[in-house]
This record gives structure tokens, C-alpha cells and sequence, in this order.
């Protein structure tokens, strides 16, 4: 078919989000190789466009470290929302409905 196609349709269709700390880290490391490049070609010293190549590696790292964080507490908040609510059996708590013993003062019980 020569139409548009849904979203639904494509292959490996992914959120929109999904991806984008993947995207960024690319986009980090790219970065990482050609500053130091640049920095060379405008006649920085070869030590100083080492360093700089040194820490943005070390603040990529640290940022990718973040956002992989990030993702699994996200995807752990989804899967929490996802879970079936437990039902009134299961709830924690005192009350007059808990098993066990009562106290229910001085009451005589017989």
C-alpha cells in the first residue's frame, strides 16, 4: 500500500522517549571526539585538548550513569502502576477488622 502508515505499523516502533537517553549519550560521545579535534585545529596545545577530551569523558560517564539510574526507576514506577492493587485482605494497618484478639476494655465475655 502506497498510504501513510500508523505508528502501530512500523517496525521496532518506539515512545518517543524511549530512546532519547541512548540519543544523548551519541550525541555526548561525538562530542568528546571532536572538541578535542577542534581545540587542535585552532592551535590549542596537545595537552590541553587531552584534558579536555579526558573530562568530558569523566562528565559523559557520570551523565550516562544518571540516566540508565533514571530509566530503571521510571520503568520500576511503570511496573508498580501496571501491578493489580492488592484487595482488602491484604491491607496493612490496626483496626477493628484485623484478626486476633480485641481489647475491647473491661467487657465481661460471658
Amino acid at each position: 500500500m502506497s498510504g501513510p502508515r500508523r505508528r502501530s505499523e512500523t517496525p521496532l516502533a518506539t515512545s518517543p522517549g524511549q530512546n532519547s537517553a541512548t540519543d544523548v549519550v551519541r550525541w555526548a560521545t561525538f562530542s568528546c571526539a571532536l572538541v578535542p579535534v577542534v581545540l587542535l585545529w585552532y592551535g590549542t596545545s596537545l595537552a590541553g585538548a587531552a584534558g579536555t577530551a579526558l573530562g568530558l569523558a569523566a562528565v559523559t560517564a557520570v551523565c550516562r550513569i544518571l540516566l540508565r539510574q533514571s530509566e530503571r526507576g521510571a520503568a520500576r514506577l511503570l511496573a508498580e502502576e501496571r501491578a493489580p492493587h492488592r484487595g482488602r485482605h491484604h491491607r496493612t494497618g490496626t483496626g477493628a477488622h484485623r484478626g486476633g484478639r480485641h481489647t475491647g476494655g473491661n467487657t465481661p465475655v460471658g
